[in-house]
C-alpha cells in the first residue's frame, strides 16, 4: 500500500487512533465530572478538525485505497463541519448527562465512533464504503440512544430506531446492489461513466434508484420515510437527540451527493421527480403536524421533517432541461442550508438542555414560559434560533431559505418557480410554530420562577452559537463562497 493511500485517509486514522485513546484512557479515571475523558476527547476532535481543514484549504482532489475513498474539497469540509458540530454537541451535553448518572466513558468513544462513520461516509467513492460508513454511525447512535438503560421511554426509542434503521439499510443496500448489477462497478466514478454510455438496461437502473433515494429519505428523515423521526428525538436523552439531529444530517447530505449526484446525474430525471415529491410532502406534513404538538422535542422533530424538505428543493434543480448549466448554484445551495440548519439546531437543543439542570425536563412548550422573566438572555438567544428556523431575517436561516428559493427560480421554468411559491407558503405556515416559542418565553406566565443554574462554559458557547447564527445571517458570503467552491470541485471530478 502507497504512501497516497495513506494520505487519503489520514483525518480518518487519527479519529479512529483518538476515539481508541479515549476509551482506553477513561478505564483509569476516577472523576464523576469525566473532566479527563471529556479534554482528551475534545483534543482529538480539535486536531481532526484542524486537519480536515489543512485538506480543505489545500484544494486537491486525491483518490487512494484502491480508489475506494477520495480526498477533495466538498468531504473534507463537510467534515470539517461534522467534527465541529461534535464538539459543540459534547460540550453542551456534558453537564447534562452529568446530572443524570449517564456521563460515562461509553458516551464519549461512541460519540467519535459514530462521527468516525461520518466521516467515512463522506470520503467515500465505493458502494461498499458508504454502507460500512453508513452502518458506524448509525450502530454508535442505536447504542447512544439506548444509553440511559434504565429509562422506558429510551429503550423503546432505541428499538423503534434500530429496526427501522435496519430497514433503510437494507433498502439501500439492496439499491446499490440492483446498480452493481446493472454497472458491474462499485465504484460510484465507473458507475456514472456506465450510466452515461446509455447502454444498461433503464428498468433495472430505475429499480435501483427507487430503492437508493428511499434508503436515502430514511436517513434523511422525510417523509413517507420519517416514522422514526418524532419518536426517536423525543424518547432519546436530549444530548442523544442532539447528537442525531447534528453532524448525520451532514453525513446524509454528503452521501446523496455522493450517490446521486457524482454517480447517478445521468439518471437525475428519475430521481428528481422522486426529490420533488419527498420534499413536497415533508414540507407540508412537517409544518402542520407542528403545528399540534406540545412537546418541544416532538415539534423541533417535525420542524427537521420541513427543514429537510426545504433542503432536497434545492437538490431537484440541479439538471435542469437536461442542462447542468445550474447544479452548483442548486447543490451549494443545498450544503449551504445543511450546514446552517445544523448550527441552528445545535444551539436549540444546548438551550434546552442548558434549562433542564434543574432537575427537570425542559421537554414541553409550557416550560418555557416566562423564561424572559426568568433569564432574559437565554429568551433572546432561543429567540435568535427561533427566527433562524423560521427565516426571519437578519438570521442565517433566511439567507439558507433564499438561497434555496433563488436556486428554484433561476431556472426560469414555471415549475420550480411555482414550487418556490409553494415553499414560501408552507414556511409561513411554518412560523406559527417558530413563533409561539417566542410568545410563550416572554408573553406567558412563568408556572417555576427558578432561575436556571449558570455554567460558565456552557453559556458562553450558547452567546457564541446565537452570535454565529446571526453573523453568518448579516455576512452569509464567506460560507457560502465555501459550499460553492467545494461542489463545483467535487462536480469538476
Amino acid at each position: 500500500m502507497n504512501a497516497m493511500n495513506w494520505l487519503v485517509v489520514y483525518p480518518e486514522a487519527l479519529l479512529l487512533l483518538a476515539a481508541c485513546v479515549v476509551a482506553l484512557v477513561d478505564l483509569f479515571v476516577t472523576d464523576e465530572q469525566r473532566r479527563p475523558t471529556f479534554w482528551l476527547c475534545q483534543l482529538g476532535l480539535a486536531a481532526v478538525a484542524a486537519m480536515h481543514l489543512a485538506y480543505y484549504n489545500d484544494g486537491a482532489t486525491v483518490y487512494g485505497m484502491q480508489r475506494m475513498m477520495v480526498s477533495d474539497p466538498m468531504g473534507h469540509l463537510l467534515a470539517f463541519f461534522a467534527v465541529v458540530a461534535t464538539m459543540v454537541a459534547v460540550a453542551y451535553a456534558q453537564p447534562y448527562i452529568a446530572a443524570r448518572d449517564m456521563l460515562k466513558g461509553e458516551f464519549f468513544s461512541l460519540t467519535m465512533f459514530s462521527l468516525l462513520g461520518i466521516a467515512v461516509m463522506v470520503s467515500a467513492n465505493n458502494f461498499l464504503v458508504v454502507y460500512i460508513g453508513l452502518e458506524l454511525m448509525s450502530l454508535s447512535l442505536y447504542a447512544l440512544v439506548a444509553l440511559r438503560r434504565d429509562h422506558g421511554v429510551s429503550t423503546e426509542a432505541a428499538m423503534k430506531y434500530f429496526v427501522l434503521g435496519a430497514l433503510a439499510s437494507g433498502f439501500l443496500l439492496y439499491g446499490l446492489s440492483m446498480m452493481y448489477g446493472a454497472t458491474k462497478s462499485l465504484e460510484i466514478n465507473e458507475v456514472f461513466t456506465a450510466i452515461g454510455t446509455g447502454r444498461i438496461n433503464p428498468t433495472v437502473l430505475t429499480f435501483g434508484v427507487v430503492f437508493v433515494v428511499a434508503g436515502l429519505a430514511f436517513k434523511l428523515g422525510v417523509v413517507p420515510f420519517h416514522m422514526w423521526v418524532p419518536d426517536v428525538y423525543q424518547g432519546a436523552p436530549t444530548a442523544v437527540t442532539l447528537m442525531i439531529g447534528g453532524a448525520p444530517k451532514l453525513a446524509a447530505f454528503a452521501i446523496t451527493i455522493r450517490l446521486l449526484v457524482e454517480g447517478m446525474l445521468g439518471l437525475a430525471v428519475d430521481w428528481q421527480q422522486m426529490l420533488v415529491v419527498l420534499a413536497v410532502c415533508s414540507l407540508v406534513v412537517g409544518n402542520l403536524a407542528a403545528i399540534a404538538q406540545t412537546n418541544l422535542k416532538r415539534m423541533l422533530a417535525y420542524s427537521t421533517i420541513s427543514q429537510m424538505g426545504f433542503m432536497l428543493l434545492g437538490m431537484t434543480a440541479g439538471v435542469v432541461s437536461g442542462n447542468t448549466l445550474s447544479a452548483g448554484n442548486a447543490y451549494s445551495s443545498a450544503m449551504f442550508y445543511a450546514v446552517t440548519y445544523v448550527l441552528t439546531s445545535l444551539g436549540t437543543f444546548g438551550l434546552i438542555m442548558f434549562i433542564s439542570r434543574q432537575g427537570f425536563e425542559a421537554e414541553e412548550i409550557s416550560d418555557l414560559a416566562g423564561l424572559n422573566q426568568r433569564a432574559p438572555w437565554l429568551a433572546g438567544v432561543m429567540t435568535v434560533f427561533m427566527f433562524s428556523l423560521a427565516g426571519v431575517p437578519p438570521m442565517v436561516g433566511f439567507y439558507a431559505k433564499l438561497a434555496i428559493l433563488q436556486a428554484l427560480i433561476t431556472t426560469n421554468l414555471p415549475f420550480y418557480i411555482g414550487l418556490a411559491i409553494f415553499a414560501v407558503v408552507l414556511s409561513l405556515i411554518g412560523a406559527f410554530y417558530y413563533l409561539r416559542i417566542v410568545k410563550v418565553m416572554y408573553f406567558d406566565a412563568p408556572a417555576d420562577r427558578s432561575r436556571p443554574v449558570r455554567s460558565a462554559g456552557v453559556s458562553a458557547l450558547l452567546a457564541l452559537n446565537g452570535a454565529a447564527v446571526l453573523a453568518f445571517g448579516l455576512l452569509p458570503g464567506g460560507l457560502m463562497a465555501m459550499c460553492r467552491d467545494a461542489i463545483l470541485k467535487a462536480l469538476a471530478t
